[in-house]
């Protein structure tokens, strides 16, 4: 009684494929495997070493001063 057969889960599928479609549950399907993919390979991304050149790019683009905003305040 706990656990259903393979009639149920056929049952459940058919019903479900007649709600949604074939073409949503296929997209919903690409969608899904898609998340997946970008989700092993940002785990991958993390898992590899920083490379200085990265981290010092970074530093000089934050460091940047807008001169316009402080030609402005001095006025």
């Amino acid at each position: 009684m706990g656990s259903f057969s393979i009639w149920h889960w056929l049952v459940v599928l058919v019903i479900v494929a007649l709600i949604f479609g074939t073409k949503k549950l296929r997209n919903m399907g690409e969608d899904l495997g898609g998340a997946v993919k970008g989700f092993k390979k940002g785990m991958a991304d993390a898992n590899e070493p920083v490379k200085p050149e990265a981290v010092t790019t970074e530093r000089n683009q934050d460091d940047t001063i807008d001169v316009q905003a402080k030609e402005k305040r001095d006025v």
